[in-house]
């Protein structure tokens, strides 16, 4: 591999690594009340442009008279119209501004079908697929699908300097770390996320699936690598300028958290839900490939 090469690769893997270790430091703008936008101005200059060219049909140019009179009707004409069409105009966006504090009045609500729609259209961008399922007065349940270690995890971590760019092979310890701040950081970006467009919440529970391919008759197959309750005042006191990792921040932000560690690498293995009904039933109501679509 060229020196050219081997340097776009060892900053194309520091890129990644730094992407985990950030995920969780994604910030979103609280939602606003919408407000419907100022109507457009009548074109008062197009409209007196109508009216005179009526107002002037069959008078001569030499009937002076006549066109003052009928370019005063058309100046005339030109200020009712205006007046009308802005009328017209205001009475939509009021109309509209009705529809949208509406629309706002029950997303504070916590109206579910349309907390669900909001949190659905939010998501629908995020790096790991995520979905709202369900929302009980001011708790939101909802599911993140992770991609596996090796998908998102390099092998290699790069050691440039000034002359020379080397490749040193990750532990499999820190290659596990990397993994559980890459989960619990997709499980705080959605969940910043899910507070920030919908301002009534208070908790969600949070299910996070790992995508193990499909089975052998075509069914998808998941596991469980964490179960958590996010609160939404514990969440908004983070100092996210400081250095804490996305693990840390999640246990102490939520409660009840349900994770499988093991061995020497301490690293994420899937979650026995045999005595765990609430969560396996969260996450039996997901549609798995409407979620990857």
């Amino acid at each position: 591999m060229q020196q050219h090469e081997r340097l776009l690769t060892a900053q194309a893997l520091n890129a990644s690594l730094q992407h985990i270790l950030q995920i969780h430091r994604t910030d979103f703008p609280a939602a606003q009340r919408p407000v419907a936008p100022e109507p457009p101005v009548p074109d008062r200059a197009g409209i007196y442009r109508h009216y005179e060219k009526q107002a002037l049909a069959g008078i001569g140019l030499l009937q002076r008279s006549a066109r003052v009179k009928a370019k005063q009707d058309a100046a005339a004409w030109t200020v009712t119209e205006v007046a009308r069409q802005h009328a017209v105009l205001e009475s939509t966006r009021g109309q509209w501004q009705h529809e949208l504090d509406e629309q706002w009045r029950m997303l504070c609500a916590n109206d579910p079908d349309v907390v669900l729609a909001t949190l659905t259209e939010a998501f629908g961008d995020n790096e790991a697929a995520a979905a709202p399922v369900g929302i009980d007065g001011a708790e939101v349940s909802l599911v993140v699908l992770v991609p596996q270690v090796d998908d998102v995890i390099p092998e290699q971590m790069p050691e440039i300097t000034a002359s020379t760019v080397r490749f040193k092979k990750l532990t499999q310890t820190a290659r596990a770390d990397y993994y559980k701040w890459y989960v619990c950081g997709q499980v705080l970006v959605t969940v910043r996320e899910a507070f920030a467009v919908s301002p009534a919440l208070a908790r969600a529970t949070v299910a996070v699936l790992r995508d193990d391919g499909r089975e052998v008759f075509g069914a998808r197959a998941v596991s469980c690598l964490l179960a958590a309750t996010v609160h939404r005042d514990r969440l908004d006191r983070v100092q996210w300028h400081q250095d804490d990792d996305s693990a840390a921040i999640l246990n102490a932000v939520t409660d009840d958290v349900l994770l499988n560690v093991k061995g020497r690498t301490k690293a994420l293995h899937p979650v026995d839900l045999s005595g765990e009904a609430e969560i396996a039933a969260l996450i039996a109501a997901v549609d798995l490939d409407e979620l990857t679509n």
